[in-house]
């Protein structure tokens, strides 16, 4: 089994070493967007270019031409864009409403030519020539990045830098890989044995988390009602002030949007740490728009950027982030012993088996049903847990067997 880890380390720039970042990721989107226009067709399909070479071949020489970009982070971009273009295809082929893909994050993908890493620095080509950050670790030792980067037992795959605009701050994500030859180890952090806590993602909760956890998320919609009500009230002034204003709010709201999403990330971290597990799984965000039709955009875009958030904070804390199909979670009786799954099972945030009678909420039935299906995969190399109920899972799901925190529902005792 192939073992990735991954480390997320800020970095401690210099007014000129940031600068030149912000111009590098201001040529990189250049070109990821120039990239996709290429390849994209409103008219059909099988007409968008999706071979990354014959792509590469028609685009590189004129980006090269056009930036002041390195030769690898110019393909880097290509290779990105080509990607979602592939991605928004296949959704296309199943009948889903696609777009164009456009690019604004500032992140960029840099492979082991393009930055190079040493013990308390990394060496990052940009459009200024070759920056040379340090890195600001935590205290403790051996951090993520002395476990993995440094490491002989693991080697670089690649890297990703990223922008934060709420912390006003550049961090980069870096993926490794376990070097084993044929030999089979577990997906683990030191130890034999893992406990994973499952996340699941809904309309009327944020988050909801496999011990019982909820995040309603009732600030988050009352503060996007605020926004959206001034909004409207300087539209229909429609003066050079109201419009300046306008602008104005829109960067407060993102930067809300931003910092409240940040504040859920760590406290899904923090519930991970306390409740000692080893990962953190998330139903797989792909369509969620089409899964969640009733959900509003706002929340759709809560829960793409918490999952990104949280993918690089869990880490730092040793806990790794994977993903698992979400089919049927919601309708997936979680008990250990049944595992009943019919529509009928469940009604709004009601759920209620039709074989054993086992009643929960909804959102917590499906966080458990997450944790355990990524559970159920890692069978070939993880352990059963006495404390997971039938003992048919793998890893110990970490599950609370009293009151659901947030909204006093009551499970079945011993669940």
């Amino acid at each position: 089994m192939e073992v990735r880890r991954t480390a997320v380390v800020k970095l401690d720039l210099s007014d000129e070493h940031r600068d030149a970042l912000h111009r590098t990721a201001e040529q990189y989107l250049y070109c990821a967007n120039r990239t996709a226009d290429y390849c994209w067709s409103d008219t059909s399909y099988t007409e968008c270019k999706t071979n990354k070479r014959a792509v590469r071949d028609a685009l590189y020489s004129e980006l090269r031409e056009e930036t002041d970009l390195q030769a690898q982070l110019v393909q880097a971009a290509i290779k990105r864009a080509v990607e979602a273009v592939k991605a928004c295809v296949e959704r296309w082929k199943k009948g889903q409403r696609v777009s164009c893909p456009t690019f604004t994050a500032e992140t960029m993908d840099y492979d082991a030519r393009s930055a190079t890493f040493y013990r308390n620095k990394v060496s990052l080509a940009t459009v200024e020539g070759r920056v040379e950050p340090s890195f600001t670790l935590p205290a403790d030792s051996p951090t993520p990045y002395e476990r993995y980067v440094l490491s002989d037992d693991y080697e670089f795959r690649e890297s990703t830098v990223r922008y934060d605009a709420v912390d006003d701050e550049f961090y980069i994500q870096i993926s490794t890989r376990r070097i084993d030859g044929d030999v089979e180890v577990s997906a683990d952090t030191g130890h034999p044995d893992q406990t994973v806590l499952g996340i699941d993602l809904g309309v009327n909760s944020l988050a909801v988390s496999s011990t019982g956890t909820f995040w309603q998320g009732d600030d988050y919609d009352h503060w996007t009602r605020e926004f959206e009500k001034r909004r409207g009230e300087m539209q229909q002034r429609g003066t050079q002030a109201a419009h300046n204003a306008l602008l104005r709010l829109g960067k407060r709201e993102d930067a809300w949007r931003k910092q409240y999403i940040h504040t859920v990330a760590n406290e899904l971290v923090t519930e991970a740490v306390e409740h000692d597990c080893d990962v953190l799984a998330f139903e797989d965000l792909t369509d969620i728009r089409e899964r969640l039709p009733q959900a509003k955009w706002h929340h759709v875009w809560a829960f793409r950027r918490l999952f990104e958030y949280v993918s690089y904070k869990a880490p730092e804390q040793g806990v790794s982030v994977e993903q698992v199909e979400p089919n049927y979670t919601s309708q997936r009786c979680s008990r250990t012993d049944c595992g009943f799954t019919h529509e009928d099972n469940r009604h709004g945030q009601h759920f209620e088996c039709e074989k054993c009678g086992y009643e929960v909420n909804a959102d917590y039935n499906g966080a458990k049903n997450i944790g355990l299906r990524y559970a159920r995969k890692q069978t070939h190399s993880l352990r059963s847990s006495p404390t997971s109920g039938s003992g048919d899972a793998p890893v110990d799901v970490r599950v609370n067997g009293g009151t659901v925190n947030g909204e006093s529902h009551q499970p079945i005792a011993g669940d």
